[in-house]
């Protein structure tokens, strides 16, 4: 029965360089040379130091760029509020991945709503669908791309 695997997932050798990147090009910057501006990056999460919320705001931008060249959606950013003192500034950027139980509750919904004859189960953070026809499977995968998630979607492990 021919079946995909609906998933979020980011790969974190491409964070990993965006980020690297990112750092290079502060060092390079007039406006950031010796501020201690920097960017961390810890699992799938980003902290971003900076001397004032001003400067955060500028890395921020900085960040998505070079995610986005690196083929990151930044769709997937969950930007948190910045934490100041009289010192410094940083703030939080957490990397959604996975697909959480909620939003497989709303993939599933979506699709059974769209009368398609396929069924969907949520295995973990992922989300298998499953059909007779393979037209069937592709009208899935249209009708989730045109959908809006707060995560972007890939479709893999399509089998016929």
């Amino acid at each position: 029965m021919p079946s995909f695997d609906v998933a979020s997932e980011i790969d974190l050798h491409e964070l990993t360089n965006a980020v690297d990147q990112a750092n290079r090009e502060l060092a390079q910057r007039f406006d950031f040379r010796d501020t201690g501006a920097k960017y961390e990056l810890e699992g799938h999460s980003i902290t971003l130091h900076a001397q004032v919320e001003f400067q955060l705001k500028q890395m921020l931008d900085i960040l998505r760029v070079k995610l986005g060249k690196r083929g990151i959606d930044v769709a997937s950013l969950d930007v948190k509020d910045p934490e100041t003192n009289l010192a410094a500034a940083r703030q939080q950027v957490e990397l959604r991945h996975g697909i959480d139980h909620e939003t497989g509750r709303k993939i599933t919904k979506l699709v059974k709503d769209s009368r398609l004859k396929v069924q969907c189960a949520i295995q973990g953070d992922k989300v298998r669908v499953t059909g007779k026809q393979r037209d069937d499977l592709q009208a899935a995968m249209a009708l989730l791309r045109k959908s809006e998630f707060d995560r972007p979607l890939q479709f893999e492990n399509f089998r016929d």
